[in-house]
């Protein structure tokens, strides 16, 4: 089974070929108790957050039988985790994301380079 880094990166991926903007992925392992890695991802509009969530959602469940085992918000509240346990992928507006600013937060994570 997909887990770890390899099912961040496959995520980060999925969200890259539905067009998610400024895609990070950050290892966050002895940093956070919450998980081992997060992937975060913009979008600018509903229509695209929607997107998104669906295809990362789906192709994480259709290509490697893993399921978020739980969201947290929706398309419409402009931000949304899908919580795989050991990968957190946050989907956020951009002005959400710019306003939050996790890329503060985490600054001591180390940054995962992907292909995309």
């Amino acid at each position: 089974m997909i887990k770890g880094k390899e099912l961040a990166l496959a995520c980060a991926k999925a969200a890259d070929e539905v067009k998610a903007e400024q895609i990070r992925v950050w290892d966050l392992r002895g940093i956070s108790n919450l998980t081992d890695y997060m992937v975060v991802c913009s979008g600018s509009s509903m229509p695209q957050l929607r997107a998104i969530l669906r295809d990362v959602a789906g192709k994480m469940t259709e290509e490697y039988g893993v399921k978020p085992v739980h969201s947290e918000g929706k398309a419409d509240s402009r931000w949304v985790v899908l919580d795989f346990i050991d990968v957190m992928v946050h989907v956020m507006h951009q002005e959400l994301r710019d306003y939050y600013g996790l890329e503060e937060l985490w600054k001591d994570a180390k940054e995962v380079e992907w292909e995309g």
